[in-house]
């Protein structure tokens, strides 16, 4: 692994929002040194067959940083979801905060604009977001250097961004009994996938790891932090020294027998705007349904 300057004496507060909806876990992280925090992942409730957006899983969280008097600094998407749409820009709206996402977003957008028919009014140079982040880049939420791995596979833009001694990884890992995220998106690789995973696995052992999405196999409860040894020995995917070669033939077949995202269409359109519903010629918000796109 490369030389990234990750500090394991920090700890960050860690405050989990489970989704159940999406099976999406949001997190507020607050620098243990002062009253600054970031909001990774957040989710903005929709009941698509209704059209109708609400705001009940955001509202949580900007409950909880008032409530503890925290200053929103980051807003931090750790790829374009596909299975929630992101509540960044109401949460900025009422706290503050920069939008941040790797800078792999313009490849997603240039891939996403021609399969949604976007116009030339669709910027695809991520300029919705307030910062785009290249692999080793270290910003800070307060007194607290966060750096920012890029780990593609799943998406072009996925990042794990690691806060002293925790690392929130997005889908490039689940749990070590859920495995690992699909790669058959547009732009995803399985090879690729695995590399990444294998950065993350490079982390120090007791690196707190938590994840975006958990759905409880085989009945078990909802988990969503687990260790870097933890998934090196047993994440069923690629735990017990797996090999690239294994994990793409696996990876692959089972790629082949899932369906799409309930919340695929949605979720693009919306995320790969930094939160932003798309509107029609009138201004009114209006999402797309590319037939035989996806």
């Amino acid at each position: 692994m490369t030389d990234y300057p990750i500090d394991m004496s920090v700890a960050p507060i860690v405050t989990p929002f489970f989704d159940p909806a999406t099976h999406t876990i949001s997190y507020v992280v607050r620098d243990p040194g002062s009253t600054a925090c970031a909001v990774v992942d957040s989710v903005m409730d929709i009941d698509y067959a209704a059209g109708r957006i609400t705001y009940d899983h955001a509202d949580a969280i900007i409950a909880h940083i008032r409530e503890h008097g925290l200053t929103l600094e980051w807003i931090i998407e750790t790829h374009v979801h596909a299975d929630h749409l992101s509540a960044a820009p109401y949460i900025q709206a009422a706290l503050g905060g920069r939008i941040g996402i790797g800078d792999g977003i313009m490849v997603v957008q240039d891939t996403f604009g021609k399969i949604f028919n976007e116009g030339t009014e669709f910027q695809r140079d991520g300029s919705q977001f307030d910062a785009l982040f290249k692999d080793g880049d270290v910003y800070h939420v307060g007194t607290m250097p966060v750096v920012a791995l890029h780990t593609p596979g799943h998406t072009p833009a996925c990042m794990t961004h690691v806060m002293g001694d925790a690392a929130f990884v997005g889908d490039t890992l689940f749990m070590p009994d859920g495995g690992s995220a699909r790669a058959d998106f547009p732009g995803g690789d399985a090879g690729v996938l695995y590399d990444s995973i294998q950065k993350v696995l490079s982390l120090p052992d007791a690196t707190r790891l938590f994840m975006c999405h958990d759905y409880g196999p085989n009945g078990r409860e909802i988990r969503w932090e687990t260790t870097v040894a933890e998934e090196r020995a047993h994440n069923i995917h690629v735990g017990g020294g797996k090999t690239r070669a294994e994990f793409v033939a696996f990876r692959t077949a089972r790629d082949a027998t899932l369906a799409v995202p309930q919340l695929i269409i949605p979720s693009l359109q919306v995320n790969m705007r930094a939160g932003v519903m798309p509107t029609d010629k009138d201004g009114r918000p209006m999402l797309k349904v590319p037939v035989n796109g996806l």
